[in-house]
């Protein structure tokens, strides 16, 4: 799908054609559609192609006077339930005739709701401040996400209390991954940026370096809160693991005691059970004796494991 996008007044209108001064969305393009843009604008293909490699890392490249930039956003798959957040690489091509292309997979202008008002007083109309408002919208995204991570963190810990299942081990495992990818994409981010800073070619201003300055800012809280947030998800694992195998081994020993405890009225039973002459036999009290010698038995069993404190 390919939208076309002009700045007009304070938002985004969609055109029809492509002209100067425009923003190209490319979402999840054909062969064709990217062979027909690359003759179209004079862009090399493999600028348009590699966005579309999922596991593409940050870069920047130049080439005849254009420019790629990748970048890695986070992204949420609900149909992936193993691990739903994940990070998808976008593409940032500053063409000819001031024309700005987006190429990616998904659909960043809703991903990162591009759409939507201004960030910051980003000059959205020019180029510079276009790419800047995509920084900080992922920057903030990554925020997001790290917060829903961390408020499904606390739903599963409360699970994990009173369970003795492996199930909650596993969505904890799931939700490491993808603080996992978090952080490596947000590292491979910031190396990008901090790398823009020094491309004079680029023509960034004063206020652009300090926009990009801020973003890069708003970048190390996020790999801050991924780090954090994946140290604490680690050890809430190696400790809830421990409570699960305590709780396995407590419920272990109940069921012991409870099978030591039914085991002293099956002896009594077995014991008057044999063919031979015991006590009480021929007395018309012998039922109620060894019924009674049972529940004694054993709830003088019952008194010495609650004086053990096995109980």
């Amino acid at each position: 799908m390919i939208q076309v996008f002009k700045w007009v007044g304070n938002r985004y209108a969609s055109v029809e054609e492509i002209e100067q001064s425009c923003w190209v969305n490319i979402v999840n393009p054909s062969r064709q559609e990217v062979e027909k843009l690359s003759a179209e604008l004079d862009i090399p293909l493999d600028f348009l192609t590699d966005p579309l490699d999922i596991d593409e890392r940050s870069r920047i490249e130049t080439e005849e006077g254009l420019l790629l930039i990748v970048l890695r956003i986070p992204d949420y798959d609900e149909n992936n339930s193993e691990v739903p957040f994940i990070t998808i690489p976008a593409g940032i091509i500053l063409a000819k005739n001031d024309i700005l292309i987006t190429i990616c997979s998904s659909d960043i202008n809703e991903l990162l709701e591009l759409h939507i008002g201004k960030v910051k007083s980003i000059p959205s109309a020019s180029k510079t401040g276009f790419f800047l408002r995509i920084f900080l919208r992922t920057a903030l995204l990554y925020l997001k996400f790290l917060k829903e991570i961390n408020r499904r963190t606390g739903e599963i810990e409360k699970e994990l209390q009173k369970s003795l299942k492996n199930e909650e081990l596993i969505r904890l495992l799931n939700l490491e991954k993808s603080l996992v990818f978090f952080t490596t994409a947000l590292k491979s981010n910031e190396l990008m940026m901090e790398r823009l800073l020094k491309i004079k070619t680029l023509g960034l201003n004063e206020d652009d370096e300090d926009m990009l300055e801020d973003v890069i800012i708003e970048n190390k809280q996020a790999i801050e809160m991924a780090n954090i947030y994946s140290n604490i998800l680690s050890g809430m694992m190696d400790a809830f693991a421990s409570v699960i195998s305590n709780n396995l081994n407590a419920v272990m020993k109940i069921l012991t005691l409870i099978t030591i405890i039914m085991m002293i009225p099956n002896l009594v039973v077995s014991f008057y059970g044999m063919n031979i002459e015991v006590p009480f036999q021929h007395s018309r009290y012998s039922f109620l004796a060894v019924l009674g010698m049972s529940v004694s038995m054993s709830i003088l069993g019952v008194f010495f494991f609650r004086k053990k404190r096995w109980f």
